[in-house]
């Protein structure tokens, strides 16, 4: 097992050094939402990388159509190429509601996994790609087992023994007085 977090510009400028010399073993960077790059995306992976952190990423998606959610992959991995940058990890499809986007427009199960597919069926043509999202959601509305891809879930303080590929067991990890997202990395 490796342990990690996952950041974004919501997270500020951050210390990767510092999260290294905690024990974190890799980051996944969020890279984009919708049709935008984070702002701190390219600086995030560069510096993740320097302090000799694994590294991913993840896309938080705003589609509400395979349609749409072509256009986000279309974006994300023009993004990937143009910056250049290098991911050892997976690329993750973070398919959730948190802001209740997607539930406040009606949009329903069936819908949801033919964004996925359409998101994830295009990115794993250039990059490993993974699906992210709630136990609730991978249990109930997303059939992540059609999709073939690795799964990272969010089970924070979950005695359910889903985990997948990677699991995101807290939102509360304190590291030197900053908070992050607390991930374990389950490799073979």
């Amino acid at each position: 097992m490796l342990y990690g977090v996952d950041v974004s510009q919501h997270n500020g400028v951050v210390d990767f050094e510092e999260l290294k010399n905690n024990g974190v073993q890799f980051v996944i960077v969020r890279s984009s939402y919708g049709c935008n790059e984070d702002d701190n995306f390219l600086d995030n992976v560069c510096d993740a990388n320097e302090a000799g952190l694994l590294v991913g990423a993840y896309h938080y998606s705003y589609a509400l159509t395979a349609e749409r959610a072509l256009e986000e992959a279309k974006f994300l991995c023009n993004l990937i190429e143009t910056t250049g940058v290098f991911l050892g990890l997976p690329i993750f499809l973070d398919m959730e509601d948190a802001d209740g986007y997607k539930l406040n427009r009606g949009i329903t199960g069936e819908r949801i996994n033919e964004i996925c597919k359409t998101f994830i069926g295009h990115v794993k043509k250039k990059y490993d790609c993974g699906l992210y999202a709630s136990y609730g959601w991978l249990t109930s509305i997303i059939d992540w087992k059609s999709l073939g891809c690795a799964v990272w879930s969010a089970q924070w303080n979950s005695t359910d023994d889903f985990k997948g590929y990677m699991w995101q067991y807290t939102d509360r990890l304190n590291i030197n007085g900053k908070t992050f997202d607390g991930n374990v990395l389950y490799i073979n």
